[in-house]
């Protein structure tokens, strides 16, 4: 199963790049992400970088992740998705995947422990998101039949969240071992959690 960090974005409401906030360890979003992702036994991970790609690169160079650029990223997380399952398709990647593992970079409550129990679900043929106290959250889990499914109807922010919805994706509660929310702001920022420090870096 592949795991796929969807880390594109220029985050212009909290003013930098998700990708390179940096928790209180210093780690920052990005690298945290792929390796929930690794951990879980997601292989391959591939990492899905746009704005400031060469810094959000060069934090990935000892992680054993596969990064490629949506030269498309300012059209929303669609741009993001649409690139990681194409990469993913492709003539030279594995050919026994079955699904991958969808998280973006800006859910700094998730744990592995959420990814596991999503992958649980796992089949080529499967669609399954995780949910927190009912409401719909990542990890999203797409099983390969649905991967062009996915890819021509992603458009702009939403990503996924139309085809889940019309295809009736199966729900897994998390809201017990994680944190589904999102960070938007820098008042969404968990304490200690800090974003780079040129605030004007990848926009």
């Amino acid at each position: 199963m592949a795991g796929l960090v969807l880390a594109a974005g220029a985050g212009r409401r909290l003013g930098s790049p998700k990708a390179l906030v940096r928790d209180p360890a210093g780690i920052p979003w990005v690298v945290r992400a792929a390796r929930l992702l690794t951990a879980a036994g997601c292989s391959p991970v591939v990492v899905v970088v746009g704005a400031a790609a060469d810094e959000v690169r060069a934090e990935l160079d000892t992680e054993p992740v596969e990064t490629v650029e949506a030269t498309n990223w300012p059209e929303g997380m669609s741009a993001s998705l649409r690139t990681g399952l194409t990469t993913l398709s492709k003539p030279d990647a594995p050919s026994d995947l079955g699904a991958v593992v969808v998280v973006p970079v800006d859910v700094p409550g998730l744990t592995e422990g959420a990814v596991v129990r999503v992958m649980r679900e796992a089949g080529a043929e499967a669609l399954v998101r995780a949910t927190y106290e009912g409401k719909p959250g990542h990890p999203v889990l797409i099983g390969r039949a649905h991967w062009a499914g996915v890819i021509a109807s992603a458009h702009g922010d939403e990503g996924a969240r139309t085809y889940l919805r019309e295809h009736r994706a199966g729900k897994v509660e998390c809201g017990d071992i994680a944190n589904g929310t999102d960070a938007d702001t820098v008042e969404d920022l968990p304490p200690g959690h800090t974003p780079p420090q040129d605030p004007l870096s990848g926009t």
